[in-house]
């Protein structure tokens, strides 16, 4: 399954928002089969903050693993704050 993150938006910011956009996603994880993989496309996001990330990107983390995988990592924005998420999660994002 692949999720693009920039319908969630270009500027991903705030922990509320990042709470709300993972209980967005809560119903379209539930048809996401057991061995499948999980994509994250960040293509198209500007600002991507730690607050954000640690909301929606850890809990991910957390319950698939290596089934997550993160696309389109090159934004600076976006490269710094999953820098931060894995020291803080002591786990590493797998990109692709």
């Amino acid at each position: 399954m692949k999720i693009e993150l920039k319908k969630f938006g270009t500027t991903l910011i705030s922990r509320q928002n990042g709470r709300e956009a993972f209980a967005a996603l809560q119903p379209q994880l539930t048809a996401l089969q057991e061995n499948e993989i999980l994509e994250l496309d960040f293509e198209g996001v500007i600002t991507f903050s730690p607050s954000w990330g640690d909301e929606f990107l850890s809990p991910l983390l957390k319950q698939y693993a290596t089934r997550l995988i993160l696309m389109n990592t090159g934004n600076p924005s976006v490269k710094a704050t999953l820098e931060l998420l894995e020291k803080i999660d002591q786990k590493p994002f797998q990109r692709n």
